[in-house]
């Protein structure tokens, strides 16, 4: 179980700095009653209690740990569009309908995620100023161009900028030329995560942290959750615990593969720097496949990250992204990063997040691949309309299959954790 927010300085760092304290929440404790339970408070739990609060439902949300303890509070804070997964491969997997669909649910993501930053007022440092994907090399030119050829006969706001203009844009680096989305932008992600707790209890929703659900029985009525301090009776439940579950829906963790994501920040940028690097104040990220992103806090620090833990090998990622940083901006004081943290990205076998119907009456949407924000937050209310019978499971734009765990998933998480160390150690990768 990850540790609430602001207890461990490695789990959620500048986030649990600088967001606005969590809503008031206790345990569970003696007997509830729902009709809908939601388990996890992340942005797809916390969207979907919002959303069944907001229709009427009497909706309680169990939460392990803290608000945003998981993936949610632990992030970069770029809010994509889409997936990693091309645009054009992904109608492939999942035919026309199901494919166009899902791109068209995830492409207005940003949008849905920023308006309900401004309809409930969250403090969460929202900058809808677009993200730009950075192309390394040949092959990173080649695919930023597929991806906004794809991106534009779909009719999305992406454009291509060459080397040139890229430079300009971020203040530095060698790279190819970048893509620019401008339906993207950034967050305060542990921010925004409580923001949407807020505004779900000031709606009706009911919430109880330090609640882990140690079991999960189907009654006659319907299911009764058991936590250590008491037990909640619901009609239908939400599963929303995705690389962070365990207890009776472990296997939506064990059927991904965790992959680490470490971030460090800078003290603020001097002013007469923040003219000239990312001077749109756009969130950045790279082709490789050990990739590297890049954005601003609202006070002018620059959240550097890239995968890996930061555990034993924490010195080797800490060299690596000051040297990366002094590559791309050698006019940067050097100065001790003020905090560093890391968290955990579940990885599917196809990059596809899964749609489950894990029982009656429960459902669930997990495996982000390292882009939760939006998609959590649409999938959410997605979730919620199913439960709520105002859409059915069969249009929800997403593969659903039985839960299968890799062969080979500890064996591929050891790589992914020994080859970022290798690449960060090795050489001068730095940015550009």
């Amino acid at each position: 179980m990850p540790p609430p927010p602001g207890t461990d300085p490695r789990s959620h760092g500048l986030w649990a700095m600088t967001a606005p304290p969590a809503p008031e929440t206790a345990p569970l404790s003696g007997e509830a009653r729902a009709d809908i339970a939601v388990v996890g408070a992340g942005y797809t739990g916390l969207s979907a209690a919002l959303r069944l609060a907001e229709a009427g439902a009497r909706v309680v949300v169990l939460e392990a740990a803290g608000i945003g303890s998981g993936g949610a509070g632990r992030n970069v804070g770029l809010v994509n569009a889409g997936l990693w997964v091309m645009p054009d491969d992904i109608v492939a997997t999942l035919g026309a309908e199901k494919g166009e669909g899902l791109l068209a649910l995830l492409g207005g993501a940003p949008a849905e995620v920023f308006a309900l930053v401004a309809r409930h007022a969250i403090a969460c440092e929202a900058t809808p100023a677009g993200t730009l994907h950075c192309a390394v090399g040949r092959a990173g030119q080649a695919e930023i161009e597929a991806r906004a050829a794809q991106w534009q006969a779909r009719g999305a706001p992406v454009r291509l900028l060459d080397a040139d203009a890229a430079r300009v844009a971020i203040g530095g680096g060698t790279y190819r030329g970048a893509l620019l989305d401008e339906r993207a932008g950034t967050i305060q992600p542990l921010a925004y995560a409580r923001g949407l707790a807020r505004a779900a209890m000031a709606a009706g929703a009911v919430l109880h942290t330090a609640s882990p659900v140690g079991a999960a029985e189907e009654t006659a009525g319907g299911w009764l959750l058991r936590t250590d301090g008491g037990t909640l009776a619901a009609d239908r439940i939400i599963v929303a615990t995705d690389a962070y579950s365990f207890g009776p829906w472990e296997r939506l963790a064990r059927e991904q593969v965790p992959l680490p994501y470490f971030n460090f920040a800078t003290p603020p940028v001097p002013e007469r720097l923040r003219t000239r690097i990312l001077p749109g104040r756009e969130g950045i990220w790279d082709t490789r496949q050990v990739l590297t992103s890049l954005r601003y806090d609202a006070a002018g620090r620059l959240v550097f990250g890239s995968i890996g833990a930061l555990g034993a090998l924490a010195g080797v990622h800490e060299a690596f992204s000051r040297r990366a940083l002094a590559r791309l901006f050698p006019e940067l004081p050097p100065a001790p990063f003020e905090a560093a943290w890391y968290g955990t990205i579940g990885m599917t076998d196809d990059a596809l997040p899964r749609f489950r119907r894990l029982a009656r009456n429960v459902v669930s949407i997990s495996g982000y691949n390292g882009r939760g924000i939006g998609p959590g937050t649409v999938f959410g209310r997605l979730l919620a309309d199913v439960v709520l019978g105002r859409s059915r499971a069969e249009d929800v734009p997403l593969p659903e299959r039985e839960v299968a765990v890799p062969r080979w998933r500890a064996a591929q998480a050891a790589f992914y954790a020994a080859g970022s160390a290798a690449a960060h150690l090795v050489g001068e990768r730095g940015m550009g």
